[in-house]
């Protein structure tokens, strides 16, 4: 298939794809190397932001300056279903699953209850780009200010200096989040889901993550096990009971 031009192929479904880059003037093109598909090596060329892919199908481009990844950005804006991650100088899009949206919906909502069954103000962002200059780039699923809400309440749009979120929240039923681009950023606590386990990780001193069995906000819960247990039931009972008694399971230790 050909467009403007250029030779085009759709991506499979469900596959890692890794691209080489290649240098343009106006427009950030890229190689495809389909070596993972096939035996032989199938390459175009294709504004990135063009390029067709695949729920459930993530895509990693290696040698992607600073200056390209925030073209990436502007170039594809605020309102599309790719999600991208910048760490290492390599870039990676992720285009989820709709059960990907199932469980972000679930565990963001009883972040909420749980905020406030605690009492504590905060502010939901959703999926937002937060950056380190020149280091590295996340979307996470979800995430909350809660120690500084009272600095981004007010914001539209986040700005330089702004403080990362207290808690992001990661979906990774097809892909697997780079730690380093969360490190980089600084965001003190990140929730990661896999499909089948939840794992807590706290931001140390060294600047690194570690996983922990229970975490700092809601410390007498144990979120680990109602969590992925929750999310299960909702394939069963619905989402609106399997929070409901997710609630229950959590309130339950509040007292």
């Amino acid at each position: 298939m050909c467009r403007g031009g250029l030779q085009t192929r759709p991506y499979t479904y469900g596959r890692l794809i890794f691209i080489d880059h290649l240098e343009a003037t106006s427009q950030i093109f890229f190689v495809v190397n389909w070596a993972i598909a096939l035996t032989a090596t199938v390459a175009f060329t294709q504004p990135i932001h063009q390029i067709n892919i695949a729920p459930g199908s993530t895509v990693t481009i290696p040698g992607v300056t600073w200056q390209e990844f925030e073209q990436i950005l502007l170039e594809w804006g605020e309102h599309r279903s790719a999600r991208l991650i910048y760490s290492q100088k390599t870039l990676e899009i992720r285009v989820p699953l709709p059960e990907h949206e199932r469980p972000k919906e679930l565990i963001a909502d009883l972040v909420k209850a749980l905020l406030r069954k605690a009492g504590r103000r905060f502010e939901s962002f959703g999926s937002t780009t937060f950056k380190q200059e020149g280091i590295a780039g996340v979307e996470p699923d979800a995430c909350f200010y809660i120690q500084n809400y009272e600095r981004i309440m007010s914001r539209r749009r986040l700005q330089t200096g702004d403080p990362p979120p207290d808690l992001a929240i990661e979906i990774d039923i097809t892909s697997r989040t780079p730690l380093a681009a969360y490190e980089a950023i600084a965001v003190p606590e990140l929730w990661v889901y896999d499909g089948q386990h939840l794992t807590l990780y706290l931001l140390q001193e060294d600047g690194h993550y570690r996983a922990s069995k229970t975490s700092p906000l809601f410390p007498q819960i144990n979120l680990t096990e109602i969590i992925p247990t929750a999310i299960k039931r909702s394939w069963q009972v619905g989402s609106s009971q399997a929070l409901e008694e997710a609630e229950i399971a959590c309130i339950v230790n509040f007292n």
